[in-house]
């Protein structure tokens, strides 16, 4: 492998061509086993977790071609992040670079009152200095779907530039782009994710977003079908998926909103559980699905996810057409 004059290259198989495109960090999750404490603890569980990478990885689970965007140092933690996706059957195309590190964030599962409770440790990772010039466009041009979440944009300015810079290339080749709003309290308060996020909208075609983000971080009133009437409305989306927790998810579509409850599940492992169901959603649409149909899927594939440990919901697509056929059962407890 050789850098180039920039002191960078790109790890992308020539003509690669995917369904969909994702962009964003994935960090090492590193987790005690069971429920012991950090402070304690003589061993970690790793695993590669990034929100856009796990949407990637739902969507080619449920047969879409997917391509995760990023940048990595060119490092043996970078390098474990890339063999780990690359394994679970997404293409990856990588910025690698000398300076910079890798970002990870450390799961401690516990039950109540303790919770379970997240702490990063991401600050100056690689990515945050991406350039929308350092990828290849004609990958965003190629694909049906680029998408991307608000937690991007919240790592650093230069991702917000770089952020709004995709987006605008997406559009300008036809491409369908996706966003997840996906607010982290521990990431920026509600008032910068709306001051940053909002002006993006307007180059987005399907939004996700969690009813309770909707309300807390744009400042919208109602209740979830009133809110995505409003969100359509304002903002000029094609579609906007609401999630609303143990209630369900509902889509607003064509000015008719469908909706859809959530499958019963043995929830032991939540995390990557929203990213599911966007991966599953997109993968669906891009098959030819209804949004009706694509809501079973997605809610199907959340409900597995719950069962499977990490971030990414490594199912088949066969397991999830057993759950919205209901030929096998899901016990919720």
């Amino acid at each position: 492998m050789n850098y180039d004059h920039d002191e960078r290259y790109r790890d992308l198989e020539v003509g690669t061509v995917s369904d969909i495109v994702t962009f964003g960090e994935t960090m090492l999750r590193l987790s005690p086993p069971g429920n012991e404490r950090i402070e304690s603890t003589d061993e970690f569980e790793v695993r590669a977790a990034g929100a856009e990478s796990n949407v990637a990885v739902a969507a080619a689970r449920l047969g879409t071609t997917a391509t995760w965007l990023s940048k990595l140092p060119d490092s043996p933690l970078g390098r474990r992040v890339v063999a780990e996706l690359e394994g679970y059957g997404i293409e990856t195309e990588v910025v690698w670079c000398r300076e910079g590190r890798q970002g990870v964030y450390y799961l401690e599962h516990g039950g109540r009152p303790r919770g379970t409770n997240v702490i990063y440790d991401r600050v100056d990772s690689a990515v945050t200095t991406a350039r929308p010039q350092e990828f290849d466009v004609s990958v965003l041009q190629d694909a049906r779907v680029f998408f991307t979440t608000g937690i991007t944009p919240a790592l650093s300015e230069r991702l917000q530039e770089t952020t709004t810079e995709m987006l605008k290339a997406a559009r300008r080749s036809g491409t369908t782009t996706a966003f997840d709003l996906n607010y982290r309290r521990k990431l920026w308060s509600p008032e910068e994710a709306r001051e940053t996020l909002t002006p993006l909208f307007h180059g987005i075609d399907v939004l996700f977003i969690a009813a309770r983000d909707a309300r807390e971080v744009l400042g919208f009133e109602g209740d979830p079908r009133q809110l995505a009437h409003k969100l359509a409305s304002q903002f000029d989306f094609t579609t906007v998926v609401v999630t609303r927790g143990e209630q369900g998810a509902l889509a607003w579509h064509d000015n008719v909103v469908h909706d859809h409850a959530v499958y019963d599940t043995d929830t032991l492992n939540p995390i990557g559980t929203g990213d599911a169901f966007a991966g599953a959603f997109l993968a669906r649409r891009l098959a030819g699905d209804d949004v009706p149909r694509a809501l079973e899927y997605a809610s199907a594939t959340a409900a597995l996810k719950r069962t499977v440990p990490g971030d990414v919901a490594l199912v088949t697509k066969s397991e999830v057409d057993a759950v919205v056929e209901g030929r096998n059962e899901v016990i919720s407890r």
